[in-house]
């Protein structure tokens, strides 16, 4: 009888034992890969949530009197549109949602309010991201909460603005922060009225250093901004890159610190546990195989080839369990990113591989026990 017949008939005979194994696969192989499956779409929901919290980096010129900036909420120089685009390119700076601006405070009927001119986002070469702020076209005003409040407007109105006619696109919510006195267009429009062509006042972008230790941060910011833009500084918004460097840390982090190992310890000993009691109940079966003369290979072969049908069936059943949680559960938890939930089939190449050689390790063991067993032992035991 051929060894994989042989390995068949056990199992058929003691199938509560490879049953508790297999499930023992199963559980572990499906934990894993609903985590990971999860875990992707909750790392995506956390940089969707946290990307909301705006731009947390503020380049302006350098010589800025601070004071004043931090009091108006911009800054009374100008430097170059250009240096946007010198951002962009810098391999030197990692950044996502560059954008140029140019704020001043202004006067419109009779009341004051902050244009901003907003030029659209530029991503560096090679990322594709989708725009954090409103896209506002050539002609058009996007108003704050309190600006449209003042003078009872709606979107689709005409208003004048600094002798030029506009199009309202927009209003925003009220927010209790100078957004809701903020005029926003486009920063050809907003140069155009100011009469500074090529000129902007402030470069926003979104940091992404979020592996750098956070007393690192600014000071590595500094020192790629001075290299590239040395006319220039930066302020970095401290609050909202803590809480997307912690909140992205623990997304990542907490897969692998907490499910990861007590999942693969779990599924280790009750693997094991199953294969030395499978091995004690085999030892008249073994002790007549030695008898017979076949050698430990044949033995170990026997309990091993065993694991690996474990590790194989534990595999595809785990994966489809796992997926099936995700997909079933995902949706329902993270709602941001609900469409973005699907099969990873790279899971179930790599469950093909790591489990029937998971659960061959976890039965090295019992599989080094049986082939030491003493056949005339066994025998005369039973």
């Amino acid at each position: 009888m051929s060894v994989f017949c042989q390995i068949l008939k056990e199992i058929a005979f003691r199938r509560v034992n490879f049953l508790l194994a297999t499930l023992a696969l199963i559980f572990a192989v499906g934990m894993l890969v609903c985590s990971v499956t999860s875990g992707k779409a909750s790392e995506r929901e956390t940089v969707r949530i946290m990307r909301d919290l705006g731009l947390n980096l503020r380049i302006i010129p350098k010589g800025t009197d601070m004071n004043r900036f931090w009091e108006n909420g911009f800054s009374d120089l100008t430097m170059p549109q250009g240096y946007v685009e010198t951002l962009a390119a810098a391999r030197d700076f990692s950044s996502n949602h560059i954008t140029a601006t140019l704020i001043t405070k202004i006067s419109w009927h009779g009341s004051s309010a902050l244009l901003t001119g907003i030029a659209p986002e530029i991503c560096p070469p090679g990322k594709k991201k989708s725009p954090m702020g409103p896209v506002i076209a050539e002609g058009t005003l996007y108003l704050g909460s309190e600006v449209a409040r003042r003078r009872s407007l709606d979107i689709g109105a005409n208003v004048e603005l600094l002798g030029r006619t506009f199009t309202i696109s927009g209003i925003g919510s009220e927010t209790g922060t100078r957004d809701d006195i903020r005029i926003q267009c486009g920063l050809a429009d907003a140069q155009r009225v100011l009469g500074l062509s090529g000129r902007i006042n402030e470069i926003r972008a979104l940091e992404c250093l979020c592996q750098t230790p956070e007393d690192e941060t600014l000071g590595a910011l500094r020192a790629a901004l001075t290299s590239i833009l040395p006319e220039t500084e930066v302020v970095q918004l401290g609050a909202i890159a803590k809480a997307r460097r912690v909140q992205r840390r623990m997304a990542s982090e907490y897969f692998a610190e907490l499910v990861l190992p007590v999942a693969v310890v779990v599924c280790c000993l009750w693997i094991a546990v199953l294969a030395l009691l499978n091995v004690r109940e085999r030892r008249l079966e073994i002790g007549i195989l030695r008898a017979l003369g076949h050698g430990g290979g044949r033995v170990a072969t026997l309990v091993l080839g065993r694991a690996l049908l474990i590790g194989l069936l534990g595999a595809l059943l785990g994966f489809a369990a796992g997926t099936a949680l995700a997909l079933g559960l995902g949706p329902g938890i993270f709602r941001v990113t609900a469409a973005a939930i699907r099969p990873d089939y790279t899971l179930l190449a790599w469950s093909l591989l790591a489990a029937p050689g998971f659960a061959a390790l976890a039965s090295l063991v019992p599989a080094m026990i049986a082939v030491l067993q003493d056949p005339a032992v066994s025998l005369r035991q039973e």
